[in-house]
């Protein structure tokens, strides 16, 4: 097979299904189908495959990249009205070094506005759809890349993640997704909005993939020198690591009860762990869990050791011109004038109340950093947590406003910055996907890149949804 009938395959498949999920945005598929020629030709005249293997490690491979990325000559509007005309003129970091390693990127896919909400919907683009029920949301902010990569429209993808935008999008539509460590192990470089302040230690820019195997050499190429600071090379015994199980987060008010289906198969991957590994799961209770909304809100909002204060999202809504109001924007929304999403306009003035507090805020904030040496104590060298991606499977469209707050079970993971795998687990009843998160201590991302290989093994990974 030639690359350029493998990049041809993936664009008769994306103007297939498209036109149902609304996923990828803008395409470049004069420019792949150039770019995978030059490629067959690179291979026709190679001496050998092992040289190009090493050079190029994923030659001719189609991806495609969430629209929040700079990639030259693709929209860059992050689903702001104001930036409707913004066309990036150079790569981001991690799309110039995936394009270096010989991939193919077919186009940029939709996100929520600014990357602020876990449902992929914007005034830019509109709407993007769940592969396996178009009445479902895909998730976000990675929203579109999720569902991309579950209609199979692509083979690997790039994501970010501040609260939860690779792992929400890679559980709803039954992929793989990995929020490596922070401490800049992968660039952030290039993307908008960017993180400033203390938000530059809970941004992370990660894999989202259908395979379990490719979210490592995707890491290894994206993370470029940062990979020194993992552990990949290390071999990893599942027989030795010491799995730890939490059912939910303790109760917490702002968010939903975890979904029996959820819990259900948790329940038998931790079953499936005992019988066949012989490990013993560990149950465990950490109560400040049940503050997750409340202390990744509080740090996110903090101040960074050298003082500088958070970006606040109406200056980002504003794009550097005039800030925007969040309750004349809500009075326009009501009347059909907004340029905005409610989701953004609501985050707005949630920001507004935040500040009113800043006594709690400050305690918040210290439970936060005990919760983080609590959680790397617990998980040591050689831990995996094993904990629910979302306390709810896939919800209908518009459904998140009423439960605002279900981002929490991933959100926390960032301001811990802590690695977590998110893991498919079969479909739902309703034919929905089900999954888990798997956590690490800090740069053990091989530990839950080896468990996710594992557990794909046993519970088969990603399935082609059968609507689309």
């Amino acid at each position: 097979v030639t690359c350029v009938e493998v990049v041809e395959a993936y664009v008769e498949r994306i103007r297939e299904v498209n036109p149902l999920i609304n996923a990828v945005v803008k395409d470049r598929f004069e420019e792949a189908l150039q770019e995978a020629r030059q490629v067959d030709k690179l291979l026709s005249e190679s001496p050998g495959n092992d040289y190009l293997e090493e050079k190029f490690p994923l030659l001719g491979v189609p991806i495609t990249i969430k629209e929040a990325f700079s990639v030259h000559g693709m929209p860059n509007t992050s689903g702001l009205v104001n930036r409707r005309n913004v066309i990036a003129t150079s790569d981001a970091t991690v799309v110039s070094r995936l394009k270096q390693a010989g991939a193919i990127p077919l186009g940029v896919t939709n996100c929520s506005e600014l990357c602020m909400w876990y449902e992929s919907s914007n005034r830019v683009y509109g709407r993007t759809n769940n592969p396996y029920d178009l009445q479902r949301i895909v998730g976000g902010s990675s929203g579109g890349e999720g569902g991309v990569l579950a209609a199979a429209c692509s083979v690997i993808g790039v994501g970010s993640d501040i609260g939860g935008s690779i792992r929400m999008p890679a559980f709803f539509n039954g992929v793989f997704g990995h929020k490596p460590t922070t401490g800049r192990v992968v660039p952030n470089d290039g993307q908008f909005p960017n993180a400033r302040g203390v938000r530059t230690s809970f941004l992370c820019t990660g894999p989202m993939c259908r395979y379990a195997e490719d979210l490592e050499p995707m890491l290894r190429v994206m993370a470029g020198p940062g990979v020194n600071k993992l552990k990949l090379n290390e071999k990893v015994s599942l027989e030795k690591i010491k799995f730890h199980c939490m059912d939910h987060d303790g109760g917490s008010i702002f968010v939903s009860p975890v979904d029996k289906e959820i819990l259900q198969a948790q329940k038998k991957v931790v079953e499936h762990l005992e019988g066949t590994l012989g490990v013993q799961v560990q149950r465990v209770a950490i109560h400040k869990m049940k503050y997750s909304f409340q202390i990744w809100s509080a740090m996110m909002s903090s101040k960074d050791s050298d003082g500088q204060e958070a970006q606040l999202f109406t200056d980002l809504l504003g794009d550097h011109g005039k800030p925007v109001w969040p309750l004349w924007e809500l009075m326009k929304w009501l009347m059909g004038m907004s340029s905005h999403t409610l989701p953004a306009i609501a985050l707005g003035l949630t920001e507004k109340l935040m500040k009113l507090n800043p006594g709690g805020n400050a305690k918040l904030v210290s439970m936060g950093k005990s919760l983080q040496e609590e959680m790397e104590a617990l998980l040591g060298p050689d831990g995996v947590l094993l904990y629910p991606s979302h306390p709810t499977i896939a919800p209908r469209h518009h459904s998140p406003i009423c439960m605002p707050f279900n981002f929490a079970y991933t959100a926390i993971f960032n301001v811990l910055g802590l690695p977590v795998t998110q893991c498919p687990l079969g479909l739902s009843s309703e034919g929905l996907p089900l999954g888990i998160q798997l956590v690490a201590a800090s740069y053990n991302d091989h530990l839950t890149l080896a468990v996710a290989r594992y557990l794909e093994q046993a519970f088969g990974g990603w399935i082609l949804p059968g609507k689309v």
